[in-house]
């Protein structure tokens, strides 16, 4: 909502002006909030019918029947996170706090429901055999693994359809038939599915060769079929056209403690100790933004991995960039993670 400071009101204000402010915002709802603007509680205009079937009165304080303890999220929640937690409680209003509980936004139901279209392809690379989960993958491939309760590649793809994205290709080779008898066309999610064939495994982007000539005009987004995120690709995109990139690939922060005290020396000698110390490195987070000249540069219809395209893409000159991403994000490869998804997934996706 962009005018959500319409919808603040302070404690003592009496219910007749929060009505008034629940009319003038059509948000459906009052924030009741402190002189430092930190929340005390939500009034809604249910609120205040039931308030005053129980007999209270126009000119009551507002925040008597307001209630104490709403939902609230915190303004690092991604635009697919909202709209998740949204769905999965039901509710058409979702305060946004910081740290210290103060309002910094507040997001309706509404707000999506005007999800600008996207006109831009995504390819979803589908087509791994997926070995390191081989109990589970030898009779489904494993983007048609459940995690909660659908498929893998359902979650991407209704992540994509939720923020305005039309145009998918699935890359697909190993059972493909499965991929393709689950999403058919995708008319009936309103969407354009089509299918890049692999004959035999190309690789992490060589399937990007086959990418028929009356694709999506400009860049276009490329994520593995093994990748659930939270993350705003629409924001993503909208970075990538402003900087002018050929190519943006997400990153993540990952850590990794050492289970050791580790010593630093030289000769000999003891210059220090460093107890269980935690490295942190940089990742690839596996999802890309390629221009139409760095997908040009992509052999036709060879084993051709995305390393080799991003250096290729270096050599040529091309400007890469790097997007850095703070949402959810996990990356499906070893049984470990497949059961953390698991785990995770009805309180992330809903």
């Amino acid at each position: 909502m962009k005018a959500w400071q319409d919808a603040l009101i302070a404690p003592d204000a009496d219910i007749r002006e929060a009505l008034k402010v629940i009319d003038r915002t059509g948000a459906g709802i009052a924030l009741v909030v402190d002189a430092e603007r930190r929340l005390i509680g939500t009034l809604s205009d249910g609120d205040i019918r039931r308030a005053l079937i129980r007999g209270a009165a126009l000119e009551d304080p507002c925040v008597g029947p307001s209630h104490r303890d709403p939902l609230t999220a915190g303004p690092e929640l991604d635009r697919g996170g909202v709209l998740g937690l949204l769905r999965s409680q039901k509710l058409r209003q979702l305060p946004i706090v910081d740290a210290d509980r103060r309002v910094v936004g507040l997001a309706t139901l509404a707000d999506y429901l005007d999800i600008p279209e996207r006109p831009h392809g995504v390819i979803i690379m589908a087509g791994g055999r997926g070995t390191r989960l081989a109990e589970l993958t030898r009779t489904t491939p494993k983007p048609m693994l459940h995690i909660g309760p659908r498929p893998i590649l359902e979650t991407i793809v209704q992540n994509f359809a939720d923020q305005g994205f039309r145009n998918i290709f699935l890359a697909v080779n190993y059972k493909a038939e499965q991929i393709e008898a689950h999403f058919g066309d995708g008319s009936d999610r309103g969407l354009n599915i089509r299918y890049l064939h692999e004959t035999r495994p190309l690789g992490t982007c060589g399937a990007l060769s086959l990418l028929p000539d009356d694709r999506p005009e400009g860049p276009i987004i490329v994520t593995n079929g093994d990748v659930l995120s939270k993350e705003d690709y629409g924001f993503v995109m909208d970075r990538h056209l402003a900087s002018g990139a050929d190519g943006s690939m997400l990153v993540r922060e990952y850590e990794m403690q050492v289970p050791f005290g580790v010593v630093d020396q030289a000769d000999g000698a003891v210059r220090s100790i460093r107890e269980k110390p935690t490295q942190r490195f940089t990742i690839n987070g596996g999802v890309y933004v390629l221009s139409p000249r760095a997908v040009s540069l992509v052999p036709h219809d060879v084993f051709f991995d995305m390393p080799q395209l991003l250096q290729k893409m270096l050599e040529a000159g091309l400007p890469l960039r790097t997007h850095a991403a703070d949402s959810y994000w996990v990356d499906i490869g070893r049984m470990a993670d497949f059961e953390k998804a698991n785990a995770e997934f009805s309180q992330t996706f809903g």
